[in-house]
């Protein structure tokens, strides 16, 4: 049997090498040929585009592998019942099946998969993302109430000492260079005077 691998960690600071090596090892112990994998680093709450989820996709919609093998539900979609559950119809519409290695009960080839299972794990990991937003949320909020300043610290240039070294004949990567800062900074400076 084909198999296709999708694979998804949230940010940079997250490593698929995790899932990866658990789901390379499980569809060889099954005997499973892999013949895609899609790798994204994005959320999967359906804001962001996630381009190997599309390919993985239209992969699928060609019949490139027989079975979509994937960590988790939450690592293959986090967009709510209704889309997740759709993702999944579209795969097993194409003749594509697919599988969770950590929810083995989420296999489109055991009886117990119904749309009841589907729906409750769909809302599961949706919750699980506005809990982890609501959370975010209120960490900015007291440290705001704290008088703590989030977000990189001002910069103040001497706009005197830039316009000197303008007439000097620098432009604004030396001159940014100099004064320790983004040309960005020496612009947005500039076009406030």
């Amino acid at each position: 049997m084909k198999i296709g691998i999708y694979a998804r960690v949230s940010t940079r600071k997250q490593d698929e090498a995790n899932q990866l090596a658990q789901l390379r090892d499980f569809a060889t112990k099954q005997g499973w040929e892999i013949v895609a994998e899609f790798i994204d680093v994005v959320s999967g709450s359906g804001k962001k585009q996630r381009p190997q989820f599309e390919n993985m996709m239209l992969a699928a919609s060609q019949r490139q592998f027989d079975l979509l093998l994937f960590w988790a539900l939450d690592r293959l979609s986090r967009e709510g019942i209704v889309k997740t559950i759709g993702h999944l119809e579209k795969l097993k519409g194409w003749g594509v099946g697919w599988r969770s290695f950590t929810q083995p009960f989420l296999d489109t080839g055991n009886e117990m998969v119904n749309d009841i299972v589907l729906s409750v794990l769909a809302a599961v990991a949706k919750q699980e993302r506005l809990t982890i937003s609501e959370r975010t949320r209120a960490g900015l909020a007291r440290v705001r109430r704290e008088g703590k300043t989030l977000g990189r610290p001002e910069v103040r240039l001497n706009l005197e000492r830039v316009r000197n070294m303008q007439k000097d004949g620098l432009g604004l990567r030396p001159i940014a260079k100099r004064l320790g800062c983004s040309v960005n900074t020496v612009q947005k400076a500039l076009r406030a005077s």
